[in-house]
């Protein structure tokens, strides 16, 4: 293996690995392992916890359905358990390499149902951009109505607020942003002729083509209705694991909808299955309406836990069946773009 391979098995795997386990040593080395461990052993009802994994596994599938509606919007044809499949498979991928499910499950599709590579990538982007749309109003709506709230959490954790302030207050965030969006300027006005611009413009516009799915779409009530489902059924997901414990099943759906918001926040770090980041949102979230800390690690621990390899073994099913499904469809498809 070369120094350039290893290098990315590094910045891929080893590095966002490291931090998220980092961060989780940082966060469970100054508690009472022992107290948690008490939790985790008798107070715990994993019953309504492996109950809890049938609406996010439902979820999933409907996320793949509303993938599938993305991309026939573009007159493409797509098997609907290829989508389904590909999703689930998505996250077991991103357990390993994050971000890189995306491109994996674009790249199923690709090849089992024919459609270009990166149209995909434009339904995919609008899948992801509604994800990120419903996460903000959620989140905006906790602002308004629980304000108290994120005062309360930004006084218990001052390093995050003035990490955000930092970053925004430096004046070389800006100065990047203005470099970067000249150079792309000057290099499709003045070097257009390049072959590889000339590909980054086909690939560009492919993007674009896919994008216009939402546009294109003829349903868009549906669209609209299984993005709902969707994140009713991460919802549930997450605020069904309550009830597994005692310090937890009466704080209600509110925190419960607070709690979810900052997990769903966390989730956007680029680590292995959000460990570490997953885990102080929702831990600092509990404390703030009075659950003891190593009562909210011990809930962190196990829903965290349980909801990965649950995400691992369905997505390693997706991984698996999806060939199986596929015999006798054809394995390449002539995607200049791809390359």
């Amino acid at each position: 293996m070369d120094f350039k391979a290893i290098l990315r098995t590094f910045l891929k795997i080893i590095l966002p690995l490291a931090f998220g386990c980092l961060l989780l040593w940082y966060l469970y080395s100054k508690m009472d392992l022992g107290e948690i461990w008490n939790v985790i052993r008798k107070g715990v009802r994993y019953e309504i916890i492996l109950f809890s994994l049938l609406f996010g596994l439902g979820a999933n599938i409907v996320r793949g359905l509303r993938w599938g509606l993305l991309i026939r919007s573009l007159g493409d044809k797509v098997k609907t358990s290829n989508v389904i499949y590909a999703v689930l498979g998505n996250y077991a991928v991103n357990l390993v390499l994050p971000r890189v499910g995306e491109v994996w499950r674009c790249g199923m599709i690709t090849k089992y149902d024919k459609i270009p590579f990166t149209r995909l990538l434009g339904t995919l982007l609008i899948d992801r951009v509604s994800d990120t749309i419903m996460v903000g109003l959620i989140t905006m709506s906790i602002v308004v109505f629980n304000f108290g709230f994120f005062q309360s959490f930004f006084a218990k954790n001052p390093a995050l607020l003035d990490g955000f302030q930092s970053m925004f207050n430096s004046i070389w965030i800006y100065v990047a942003a203005v470099i970067f969006i000249a150079g792309i300027w000057f290099i499709f006005t003045y070097m257009s002729n390049f072959t590889l611009v000339k590909k980054a413009k086909s690939m560009l516009q492919n993007v674009w083509d896919g994008m216009k799915s939402i546009w294109l779409m003829k349903r868009k009530g549906l669209f609209v209705i299984q993005t709902l489902l969707i994140w009713t059924g991460y919802f549930l997901y997450f605020y069904i694991t309550f009830y597994a414990f005692d310090f937890t099943r009466d704080l209600g759906v509110t925190v419960g909808l607070i709690a979810f918001t900052m997990s769903s926040i966390a989730v956007a770090v680029p680590v292995q299955g959000g460990i570490g980041p997953w885990h102080f949102m929702v831990i600092a979230t509990l404390m703030c309406f009075g659950v003891k800390e190593t009562d909210a690690a011990a809930f962190a621990l196990v829903v965290h836990t349980v909801q990965t390899a649950w995400l691992g073994l369905t997505g390693l099913f997706g991984v698996v069946v999806l060939p199986f499904t596929n015999k006798e469809a054809p394995v390449a498809v002539n995607d200049n773009t791809i390359a």
